[in-house]
């Protein structure tokens, strides 16, 4: 009687490993595959809809904090623009590794006005006969600069590796703010050597003129001071 020979049984290997750069690695690529193909359907005419986006509304309503009355007459305005050139440096680093320069175009208005609102009894006079007027206000003052957020932009931002990297991992919305406040500054600035307020006291004096000419004043006189 013949024994049944049994069959070898085969050897399991382990499975290869596959190491931990090899899989990284590949989500990277897939990453950008997908980025890729959005990009590239979103060039197709058509699907170009399909992968929009929505953009919604959702804020509140607005809350009146407070109220203040204005006694002040905006005589003049003027429109400054100006280009800011932002670089922030690393001790020890090259530029290419952290460090930024953001190159700014900020454009915006500053008011010229005369506050009315400080005049005295002894700032206002007139003669028996109604005929003559002398007014006494004060200097004309600058506010505060407005930057116009349609007519500001940033032209260009170089960052560094390690500026990019953090970049990734957080969200700062208020990455242009110091290019901002430098443009307001320089607006300001601009506007204190521009003579607004020279051309607001000026034309606050043709105002007052003809509206006291209109109400039967022959003579009128305005002078300014502190």
């Amino acid at each position: 009687m013949t024994t049944p020979v049994k069959e070898p049984t085969p050897v399991q290997r382990p499975a290869a490993r596959v190491p931990g750069w090899v899989k990284a690695l590949g989500a990277v690529v897939l990453v950008l595959v997908v980025l890729f193909a959005g990009i590239r359907l979103s060039l197709i005419p058509g699907l170009k809809d399909l992968f929009g986006t929505e953009t919604r509304d959702r804020s509140g309503p607005a809350l009146l904090e407070s109220i203040q009355d204005i006694s002040r007459y905006d005589a003049a305005s003027g429109n400054f623009q100006v280009v800011v050139d932002l670089e922030k440096d690393a001790k020890f680093l090259p530029d290419a590794v952290r460090g930024s320069r953001t190159l700014y175009v900020g454009a915006g208005t500053v008011d010229a006005y005369v506050d009315l609102g400080r005049l005295d009894k002894g700032d206002v006079r007139v003669d028996e006969d109604r005929t003559s007027a002398t007014l006494r206000l004060p200097h004309a003052q600058l506010g505060t600069p407005a930057l116009d957020p349609d007519r500001s932009y940033a032209v260009s931002k170089q960052r560094g590796l390690l500026d990019r990297l953090g970049d990734l991992f957080s969200d700062n919305p208020n990455s242009e703010q110091a290019v901002q406040k430098l443009a307001v500054k320089h607006i300001g600035d601009a506007a204190e050597e521009s003579g607004l307020t020279a051309r607001a006291e000026s034309n606050t004096t043709e105002m007052l003129e003809g509206l006291l000419r209109s109400l039967g004043f022959e003579k009128v006189r305005v002078d300014y001071g502190d």
